[in-house]
């Protein structure tokens, strides 16, 4: 199973972009979720940084969003879920 990079609302923008990039750099492609408006502004944020990131190696990237359900503390909540895929230049 691909590991999940949770995201919260005062998560730093650069170490989100830093771990995407470093996922894309391993795996071809990161899974980033975030649960709020706050955190997905982060989570966005990061995708787009970690695409300045990567530039250096002619990658480039976008993500496809989906909601999931998860669990939280013993209640379902509703998360976004970012698939970030890179691809070369």
């Amino acid at each position: 199973m691909a590991v999940i990079l949770r995201v919260a609302s005062a998560t730093d923008v650069r170490a989100v972009a830093g771990a995407i990039a470093g996922m894309i750099r391993e795996e071809g492609r990161a899974e980033v979720q975030a649960i709020g408006p706050q955190a997905v502004n982060q989570a966005v944020k990061g995708a787009a940084i970690a695409r300045t990131f990567l530039a250096p190696e002619a990658l480039d990237v976008a993500f496809i969003p989906q909601f999931v359900e998860v669990e939280v503390e013993g209640r379902l909540r509703t998360a976004l879920r970012l698939t970030v895929v890179a691809w070369s230049r």
